[in-house]
Formats: structure tokens, sequence, C-alpha cells
């Protein structure tokens, strides 16, 4: 059986474990509603980079970060008791802009829009004279 599959089977198993424990709750605080939107493993397994999204403003990403850089540790012996490795991974926490660039796209198309309907309400009148 190949194994360069096995990289991205396991970093979908992270991603589910760490999916669920967040949905359980954590003791932090300061992680809240975390959604984690992949996680990229190395080829070795022993590096895994978690990409993660949370609702709120750009303050509540920071205590945010902070809570998952804290709780690092922690996480790491979850995932190493639940997923069976040589060695356990060293999870590395990356804030997923993507989420944040399609919100933003999506402002921009809107501004758009709202601008062309008001230059053709306002071109409207003057067609009239």
């Amino acid at each position: 059986m190949s194994t360069h599959n096995r990289p991205e089977r396991v970093g979908h198993m992270v991603q589910q474990l760490l999916g669920e424990m967040f949905a359980r709750g954590m003791r932090d605080p300061r992680i809240g509603l975390v959604t984690i939107t992949g996680v990229k493993m190395s080829p070795d397994l022993r590096e895994a980079r978690v990409y993660w999204t949370v609702h709120g403003d750009a303050e509540q990403r920071q205590h945010t970060a902070k809570g998952l850089e804290k709780a690092r540790g922690y996480l790491r012996r979850e995932i190493s008791t639940q997923i069976k490795l040589r060695v356990s991974p060293d999870l590395h926490f990356t804030y997923d802009e993507a989420i944040d660039r399609g919100e933003r796209i999506e402002q921009l198309i809107r501004e758009v829009h709202e601008e062309e309907k008001e230059r053709e309400h306002s071109a409207a009148p003057e067609h009239d004279e």
C-alpha cells in the first residue's frame, strides 16, 4: 500500500479530533467558537499545521490565538491518546484568512452593485429632460 496519502489521512483524523474537542468546549475562556478548517501534516507526520478560524473581531482572534498556543501541549497529548503514531505531531496553529478574504470580496461586490444602482438611479432623471 502506498504511503503518499498517509499524511492526508492522518491530517483528516487530527482535524476531526480537534473539531470534536472544540465542540465539547475547552476550559480556557479565550478559546470560543473555533472552527478547524484544515490540517496539513508533514510527510514524516511529526508536525501538523492546523488552520483555524473563529467568529468575532480581530481582538477575539488574538485572544483565541493565545489560548490555542497555551493549549498546544494538552491538545497534542489528547491527539496522541486517540491516534496511535510513533511520534505525536507537534501542532502549529495558523489563522485561516481565506474566510476573511471571501467576506471582503463579497463586501466589495455588494459595494459595486450599490454604486451601480445609485448611478443608474441618478442618471435616469437626466434622460427625462
